[in-house]
This record gives C-alpha cells, sequence and structure tokens, in this order.
C-alpha cells in the first residue's frame, strides 16, 4: 500500500504492513530510507546513530504488534491463556468456574432410641427420633471439616433414606430397651465461616468482597432484620427454589404422601438477592440489585394485572406515561442493601488435599437437632442426644483444585451449549434424575415426544379454510405438537421393587423442571408400566458336578442380570445375552433353552400388566410394550426355575 501525493507534490511512498517482527520492521525501515531519504542518511553501520533509532523503531513497531495480536487472541475462547480474560468470558456466558471442588463423602449416622410398650408389643419409640438438619460439622482425624448437605430425619423411612433399626440393648428379662437406628447421608468439606459487612445508604449495584479464597459455598446471607437474601444465577432470576414440610396445612391433597415425600417444592419470587462473581485471584463477590425502594413494583412501573381494570379502588394508568429510568428504581433486579448489617456464612476450603480414606470422620464439632419436646423424658432425651455418632464407610473422593486453563476454555463451551437449560431429551432425563432425594428421587425415566397430537400417520396435515372455528378435539388427531414431551417415571418401594410415584412427587418434579425448561417445551409427566417376568431355563451340566450347586449359581447369575439398577425404560432382553451369561457359570456345559414367562396377577403381589411375551419375542429379543414399560424380575427366589436337562459325560 502507498501514501499517495498530495496537491504540494508529495512522492508516493510504499509501506509494508505484512512486516510484524523486529528484523522485519528494521530491514523495512532500512529500505525505506535507502529509498525515499537517499542524500539525508547514508550511514547503516550498525553502530551509528541512525541505527540506532531505526532498531528503536523496530523494537516498538515489534512490541505494539504482539500486543496487538495477543489482545485479538485473548478476545477467542479457543485461544485465550489468561484467566484474567477467561474468569470474564466465562461469568459472560454465565459460567461460574471452579475455584476449588470440595472432598464428598457417603456418612452412617446413628442414634439410640428407647423403647416403649409392654412386653408382649415392645417397639421403637419414635417421638425420640431426631432430624439433624442440614449443616451439621465433622471432623477427619487429620482435621480437614466436613458437613452435611442432607437433612438427617430419624422420623422417616422412606426408599430414598431408608432407616435401619437394630436392637442396641436388652434387659435382664432379654427385652429390648434401646435400639440403634442408623441412616445415611451426603456430606462434603470446608471450613464454614461467617463475615458481616455493614451497608449505609442504598447504592445501585453494589458488591462486597469475601476476605477468604476458594470458596466452595455461600450457604446463607441474613440481614439485620433476620431478612434472607437468597443467590440466583443472575439478577434478572426473580424466583428461586422454596421447600415446605408437607402437612395438611400447607397441601392437604398432597400431605397423605408425607411417609414418602416429606416436603414439597415451591417457587417463590424474592426481591433480596445477590449473584456471585468469580475472581481470577481466588476470591469472590458478591454483588446486589438496584433497587432502592420499598414500595411494590407496580406503584412505580405498570402492573400489568392492573392496569385498565376499571374495578372499585384499583389504578388505572392507561393515560399515564412513565419515565424509562424508573425501571432501574425496582426490585426488577434485586433490591439494593440499605441502613443494614448483612451476615455472610460460607464455607471455603475443598481441594485434593481434603480426600481422606475410610473410617476416618469420626469427630462432631457442631450439631444442632430438631425435636418436639413435649411430654418428653429431658433424661431419656440428653441419652438420646449424646449417642449421635459419625463414621464414613468410604474414603471421600472429588476434592479437587482451580480449573486449568484448558479445563476452563472446555468447560465454558460445555456450558454455552445448553446455558443451565434442558434442551435435549437426556437433558430432561439428567435434570429428572438430580431432583433431591427429599423431594421424590425418581429411579427410572423415559422421555418421548408427545404423539397425542399426531396420533395419525398425518403429520404433514395443513389447517384448510374449512378447518376454521371447528373444536380442536376434532383436530387434534392430524396436528402435530413436536415441542410437547411425555416424562414417564417409575419409582422404588422400600423393598426396592418398582412402584408408580405419587402426586406429590409428580407436583415436586414439575415444579423442578419448570426452572430448566424452555418456555416453548411442554413436559407430560406420566406413569410408565412394569411388565413382571419369571425366567424358566434348561441347562446340561458337565460331569462331576452337582446339580444343585450348579443351578443354585446360574439362579444368581440369571438374578444379577435381572438386577433392576441396570434396567431402564423400553430396553429389550436380549435372549442370547441371557444365554451366555449362564453358560458362563462354573459346570455348564450347556444352555437349552431359555424362557420368560409374564407374571401378572395382583392377588400374588404383581403390578397387573398382562403382556404377550411370545408374541413380543423376535429372532430372540422380547421387546417391550409400545407404550414405555420397563420388565422386573420382582421375586427372584420363585421365579427363578431351572433344571438339569442331563449330563454331557464327553466334557
Amino acid at each position: 500500500m502507498a501514501y499517495q501525493s498530495n496537491k504540494t507534490g508529495n512522492i508516493k511512498k510504499d509501506v509494508k504492513y505484512l512486516n510484524k517482527d523486529f528484523s522485519q520492521i528494521r530491514n523495512n525501515l532500512i529500505e525505506f530510507s535507502k529509498q525515499y531519504y537517499p542524500n539525508t542518511y547514508k550511514d547503516f553501520n550498525e553502530s551509528s546513530p541512525g541505527m540506532m533509532f531505526i532498531e528503536m523503531a523496530a523494537y516498538v513497531g515489534d512490541v505494539m504488534s504482539y500486543y496487538v495480536d495477543s489482545q485479538f487472541k485473548e478476545s477467542l475462547l479457543g485461544y485465550s491463556e489468561e484467566l484474567r480474560t477467561l474468569y470474564s468470558m466465562a461469568q459472560t456466558f454465565g459460567y461460574k468456574p471452579r475455584l476449588t471442588s470440595p472432598s464428598k463423602v457417603e456418612l452412617e449416622i446413628f442414634q439410640l432410641l428407647p423403647a416403649k410398650g409392654t412386653t408382649s408389643s415392645i417397639e421403637p419409640d419414635y417421638d425420640y427420633a431426631l432430624n439433624i438438619p442440614v449443616g451439621a460439622r465433622i471432623e477427619s482425624s487429620n482435621g480437614t471439616t466436613f458437613r452435611t448437605t442432607q437433612d438427617c430425619n430419624f422420623k422417616y423411612d422412606t426408599p430414598f433414606s431408608p432407616r435401619k433399626v437394630d436392637i442396641f440393648e436388652r434387659s435382664a428379662d432379654n427385652t429390648p430397651t434401646f435400639y440403634l437406628l442408623k441412616k445415611r447421608v451426603q456430606a462434603e468439606s470446608g471450613v464454614i465461616t461467617e463475615e458481616e459487612h455493614t451497608f449505609a445508604s442504598a447504592e445501585k449495584y453494589s458488591k462486597i468482597k469475601l476476605s477468604n479464597r476458594n470458596i466452595v459455598e455461600i450457604i446463607s446471607v441474613t440481614d439485620s432484620d433476620d431478612n434472607k437474601w437468597n443467590e440466583v444465577d443472575s439478577l434478572a432470576q426473580d424466583t428461586v427454589f422454596d421447600e415446605v414440610e408437607n402437612v395438611s396445612d400447607n397441601d392437604p391433597s398432597l400431605s397423605q404422601y408425607s411417609d414418602d415425600v416429606p416436603f414439597l417444592l415451591k417457587l417463590k419470587r424474592v426481591s433480596r438477592r445477590f449473584t456471585t462473581y468469580r475472581r481470577p485471584d481466588g476470591k469472590t463477590e458478591l454483588r446486589f440489585g438496584a433497587g432502592v425502594s420499598d414500595n411494590p413494583d407496580e406503584e412505580i412501573i405498570p402492573n400489568p394485572d392492573s392496569v385498565g381494570s376499571n374495578l372499585p379502588d384499583s389504578p388505572s394508568k392507561i393515560l399515564e406515561t412513565f419515565d424509562p429510568i424508573n425501571f432501574l428504581k425496582t426490585k426488577t433486579y434485586g433490591q439494593a442493601p440499605a441502613n443494614t448489617t448483612l451476615t455472610i456464612k460460607y464455607s471455603y476450603g475443598g481441594g485434593a488435599q481434603d480426600n481422606v480414606p475410610s473410617g476416618d470422620i469420626t469427630k462432631i464439632t457442631g450439631i444442632t437437632f430438631e425435636i418436639d419436646e413435649t411430654g418428653l423424658s429431658t433424661t431419656t432425651l440428653d441419652t438420646v442426644k449424646q449417642s449421635v455418632a459419625i463414621s464414613n464407610p468410604e474414603a471421600s473422593s472429588g476434592g479437587l483444585g482451580t480449573e486449568t486453563v484448558n479445563e476452563l476454555r472446555e468447560n465454558i463451551k460445555a456450558f454455552f451449549q445448553a446455558q443451565g437449560r434442558a434442551v435435549t431429551k437426556e437433558d430432561y432425563i439428567i435434570r429428572t434424575y438430580a431432583l433431591p432425594d427429599k423431594y421424590g428421587n425418581i429411579s427410572k425415566a423415559y422421555i418421548v415426544q408427545d404423539d397425542q397430537l399426531s396420533g395419525t400417520p398425518q403429520s404433514n396435515y395443513e389447517i384448510t379454510q374449512e378447518d376454521v372455528g371447528k373444536p380442536i378435539s376434532e383436530l387434534s388427531s392430524r396436528i402435530p405438537n413436536p415441542l410437547a414431551l411425555n416424562l414417564y417415571v417409575l419409582g422404588y418401594n422400600s423393598n426396592k421393587h418398582l412402584s408408580v410415584v405419587n402426586d406429590a412427587v409428580k407436583e415436586n418434579l414439575k415444579t423442578y423442571l419448570s426452572r430448566f425448561r424452555t418456555i416453548t417445551d411442554a413436559v407430560n409427566i406420566k406413569n410408565g408400566y412394569v411388565i413382571n417376568i419369571g425366567i424358566n431355563y434348561k441347562i446340561v451340566t458337565k460331569s462331576n458336578f452337582n446339580h444343585q450347586e450348579v443351578l443354585l449359581k446360574t439362579s444368581e447369575k440369571v438374578s444379577q442380570f435381572f438386577d433392576i439398577d441396570r434396567w431402564q425404560i423400553n430396553q429389550p432382553i436380549m435372549l442370547s445375552d441371557l444365554a451366555y451369561e449362564i453358560s458362563l457359570c462354573d459346570g455348564v456345559a450347556s444352555v437349552v433353552n431359555v424362557d420368560i414367562v409374564n407374571k401378572y396377577k395382583v392377588s400374588e403381589g404383581y403390578g397387573g400388566n398382562a403382556y404377550d411375551i411370545v408374541g413380543a419375542t423376535k429372532n430372540n429379543i422380547v421387546y417391550p410394550s409400545l407404550d414405555p414399560s420397563i420388565f422386573e424380575l420382582k421375586y427372584p427366589l420363585k421365579d427363578i426355575i431351572g433344571s438339569v436337562e442331563g449330563t454331557n459325560t464327553g466334557v
């Protein structure tokens, strides 16, 4: 490229823009001087003053070129190398970088429970059953602090929070006096501490920086008036999950399921909220909104529910104008703290050093109990509280340090694709399984597109003029509905048999998914079908093997094959795979045949779903029904029947 000559007669000068490093810029400057200033300067010796200035200019050009290239590279996610830039990008996309990850472990918690009743009907007195709220603090032998992340309520025995009861102590006449209860809860590492931050007048989008690095979790934020502040993903999010005890006062229709679902999940709108910002230096900021008014939002901006209602004493704002700046004065992005002191309780730490071996977590450092003490013996209650003990049968794991540059880059990409939403069918399945246990965890889930509106092959049907005005019921069989999804779910009962989930679980799941589904998706939660089965098989044994012992081993193999944890809804039975597993047992020479039979009689304890196994078998594969269903071997001890057809004397 060249500079064009102007009216004063300046000659054109060639400027090469592609030379970007020191030597190229230096050589280009020398060439430029020789070409356009041949009589002004001729001494290009390395030690000459002119060369000093040329090389200084080349040095500056090389540095500036590097700076521009570096800044451009840092603006691209795939090439950025600086944590500062990646942290900024991550949180722009809504992803919070991992400062550290806590070590997680499953704890066993024990308590003693006194007996009650007469000699003929002794039973545990569950009035003394303790509820240990989330946040109980314990330590390992090396001083690593853990805290529970689940409530441990000994009052309830549910499929997902089972309670084991054993006799702990007997009297002289062999009558039980104390029982030992055991439950399992999840815990994670982290030191718990509190900080206080005082605010004077309201300041829009105020922020505070916590003093400790590597924050694992913000446990609670409360102000001087005991108001709770809620953490949200972004300040525009004005709803959070809230739990209420499943009692008749909270929901009369669902309280009948309280034994299995002790808590109901609700959505609550909050104005006092904050979001967290991860800093590259390992510290965490709490950022608040811009709301500075205590008045309801509709007094500042119109409420669509009340505009022009013409009801008595109701405002009519149809003819009013509104200042756009008022939107920043509302609680739309959360309220700004004012004239108060916030108490922030959080945990910090984590990392690989928090992973501890089994049996190492035994010391209780902080625990509270929730129990109705009315009518209880103080002495007995003190004994019960002092009996609480904790252990970890397995080693803790999962403790990790800060994300590396490569990990952070890949995690940002993965998060951006979904952005915390349920987009694919797999996303909905994962979210369904992630429903916390206390709300009624789901054991099996399967999702398909709803075909109720496209039940006939006429999926390409177009609405015509003659269809206008017809009720939707007359068109429903011809109109495709690509955005509606049917989510089929099943749960376990106390014996770990598949069962239909109750309405309380479905309601909690519906509330939980509402936060993640896209606005155009409709999710219908339905019951899956259980097809109970039995297995009949015949084998030929090898010589010198006891028939009964071989049958015992093969029946155990069949039971393992149909372990319900290994089966999903709409999974077919591969008879060849089952026969192969049987053939692997010691003493089996060959498998003669394997038959699957349907068990459906309710009087015998089955689900009542009759199914044509023979008609559903093709190419040695037993297919499930068109309605989403799952095969279950409910009673292995009686529904696995094996027989020996003979002995292969040649083996």
